[in-house]
């Protein structure tokens, strides 16, 4: 055959074997992974009050991330110069360090919001940036402030319960409690609803149809009463198809029985999303086929070096704080998450 018919990789001039050739350098070239995810197959997170409670997160949550910049305006007594923030790590050191991984740690999340204003006000490089310190004061005081208003530690210890337990009875005592709670606001009380909606949509003891009565005697609007529904209607468990709350998998069962046996170390910080599950999974070269169809040279049983995750629907701040953590406890991989937008409660 003429030189320009043969296989580079080889020499053999058969369209069988340069197609096998081509395949064989596609593997080598190690081109990265994409993961492509539909929000409704973890949809149920999205009602977790402020994700794993990071100060990015938070701030979301409760105040909003619009292209990086917060809106404080509604903050009593607000300064002009304050009344619009910017977040952002590439000209905030404080930020960077601190807002993807969490307020240092501390295993109440809120007992840090003294210490942290005071760590602030004393950093040695933020004195001489004013702006900075009077910003992060200002956020960091706010979110305490609508914390202690709307009562959200204890709605957030409700809502992990929902989440990562299967004890029906506390889990419909609890929510009925709070929705008899002034400080718990409309919205809260709604969200609490949805979480027990979507975990105990089938339970046979299930109270959704007394409790959204209990929604409506309190005075929550028909908006709010209707996304009820629609949420289980849009990520129920005939439309997800994945068990976000009992799982299936003998090691994720073990898992949760043996965390029920020794507690939990933070109440506030248990759940997991979804996601973390299936990225170990992928790492680890377990995930099944059948459920994340594959299409490539490679199969899912070949571990990824890179992987880039995109969600269709929109990713939250608690999934960042997923990939942050994968990436630091797997050397050798690198995953980079995208979505269509960065969700709260509200969008």
């Amino acid at each position: 055959l003429p030189q320009e018919q043969l296989c580079s990789a080889c020499g053999v001039g058969t369209e069988e074997y340069k197609l096998a050739c081509f395949e064989f350098s596609l593997k080598a070239m190690n081109f990265p992974m994409l993961f492509v995810i539909l929000l409704r197959s973890s949809f149920a997170f999205l009602f977790h009050h402020p994700r794993q409670w990071t100060y990015q997160a938070m701030v979301h949550e409760l105040l909003g991330i619009n292209n990086n910049r917060i809106d404080l305006s509604r903050v009593p007594g607000i300064s002009k110069d304050l009344r619009e923030v910017v977040l952002s790590a590439e000209n905030d050191e404080f930020y960077a360090n601190v807002g993807p991984s969490g307020l240092f740690g501390v295993r109440e999340p809120f007992a840090l919001l003294s210490p942290l204003q005071a760590f602030v006000e004393n950093y040695p490089q933020f004195k001489k940036m004013s702006g900075t310190v009077s910003k992060h004061v200002t956020v960091v005081g706010e979110l305490s402030r609508l914390v202690g208003e709307r009562n959200l530690l204890e709605v957030s210890e409700v809502e992990q319960e929902l989440a990562c337990q299967n004890d029906h009875s506390s889990a419909l005592q609890n929510v009925r409690r709070l929705l008899q709670n002034p400080k718990v606001s409309e919205l809260d009380a709604a969200r609490l609803v949805m979480l027990y909606a979507l975990h105990y949509e089938r339970h046979s003891s299930g109270s959704l149809p007394g409790l959204l009565t209990e929604l409506k005697n309190r005075g929550v609007s028909e908006k709010y009463r209707k996304l009820v529904s629609a949420v289980v209607e849009y990520g129920g468990k005939r439309i997800r198809g994945s068990d976000l709350f009992s799982p299936k998998d003998a090691v994720a069962i073990t898992k949760q029985f043996l965390k029920g046996l020794k507690g939990v170390e933070n109440v506030y910080t248990q759940h997991q999303p979804l996601l973390h599950e299936t990225l170990d999974q992928l790492i680890k070269g377990k995930l099944k086929d059948s459920q994340y169809p594959y299409l490539g040279p490679n199969t899912l049983r070949d571990r990824p070096q890179d992987i880039i995750v995109f969600i269709i629907g929109g990713a939250t701040y608690e999934e960042a704080l997923t990939v942050y953590n994968l990436n630091r406890t797997n050397p050798g991989v690198r995953i980079v998450l995208g979505g269509t937008t960065i969700h709260n409660t509200k969008r």
